[in-house]
């Protein structure tokens, strides 16, 4: 019996490092903006997270702190002979003050996800390009199942027809304009294009890797005080409240989210004030000492409020 050829598989490991400056969440990227850190897991290294970190160090000259894996991906797409396992991973850091170097950057999430940003309100792309384009898709449906299995697809991932927004579906509906032909990954895939919406297409498949770690984040800040990594040793309320909403892509209510912050016992006062500031000094507050200690603790909540 003549032995079945079998194509080369390699992993690779990719890295969502994600940092919020000035109000906007920020995603370290490589190949100037088109790519996220990755490299070849190597043997050498005693575990993938330090074969990540390794790598996102000697690539980016940055440090990750708080890491966790993601998921595995596999992309047939690429040129290379070999099929490749995409390792992810999810960390967050404060943005280092010094800029990367050479092709490193850091790019706003919302250029690549204009979509995903509601702390306005809808994004007016939705009802000038991506919804029509998505009902033209529906329309194209073969029989009234598809067309009814996609139009009910549209609405609970796009939040209309009587469905509520819910922004932990990014990956979700990353995945529904894939499969419509509107974003370029789906051409250099080979499928039909039905138009383009706006958005920064991204190297291989990690746009999609970018999309399933802004979901893991958004579903993670409601129950889990992980928003303490983005956030300087002292901060306000207000800088924390537009942190939280940066990564939700939602406004909050600002007397709801403070009293929701203080339930939980989060955070404490040092004593200081803000200063050169246009307006009246701010209490400055820092995350409590214990849970700094128990962050790891299931059921500590940093709960996000409905609405603006």
């Amino acid at each position: 019996m003549n032995a079945t050829p079998t194509q080369a598989l390699h992993a690779e490991l990719v890295a969502v490092l994600v940092a919020v400056s000035q109000g906007a969440p920020r995603v370290l990227t490589t190949q100037c903006g088109q790519a996220l850190p990755a490299g070849p897991f190597q043997m050498v290294h005693r575990s993938l997270q330090a074969g990540l970190r390794a790598w996102v160090e000697s690539q980016t000259q940055h440090s990750l702190g708080y890491v966790e894996q993601l998921y595995t991906f596999a992309d047939r797409e690429r040129e290379e002979a070999a099929h490749v396992l995409s390792i992810s991973y999810l960390g967050l850091t404060c943005e280092p003050e010094q800029s990367p170097q050479g092709a490193t950057s850091w790019q706003d999430w919302y250029s690549f996800f204009p979509w995903e940003d509601w702390r306005q309100g809808a994004p007016a792309v939705l009802q000038s390009c991506i919804l029509p384009h998505l009902q033209a898709w529906v329309d194209e449906a073969q029989n009234q199942a598809l067309r009814q299995t996609r139009q009910a697809r549209v609405a609970i991932n796009f939040g209309i027809n009587g469905q509520a927004w819910n922004e932990e579906l990014v990956l979700q509906r990353y995945e529904l304009l894939f499969e419509a032909g509107l974003i370029e990954e789906a051409a250099r895939r080979g499928l039909p294009m039905r138009g383009q919406v706006p958005g920064k297409a991204m190297a291989h498949d990690h746009r999609r890797i970018l999309a399933t770690g802004m979901a893991r984040l958004r579903a993670k800040i409601k129950y889990r005080p992980v928003v303490f990594e983005l956030m300087p040793p002292e901060f306000t309320l207000l800088q924390l409240q537009q942190t939280v909403e940066a990564l939700a892509g939602r406004g909050l209510h600002k007397q709801n989210f403070r009293r929701l912050i203080e339930q939980q016992a989060l955070v404490e006062e040092t004593g200081q004030m803000t200063a050169g500031s246009a307006g009246r000094p701010a209490k400055l507050f820092r995350f409590r000492s214990d849970v700094l200690q128990e962050r790891a603790t299931a059921g500590t909540k940093l709960p996000l409020a409905r609405g603006a």
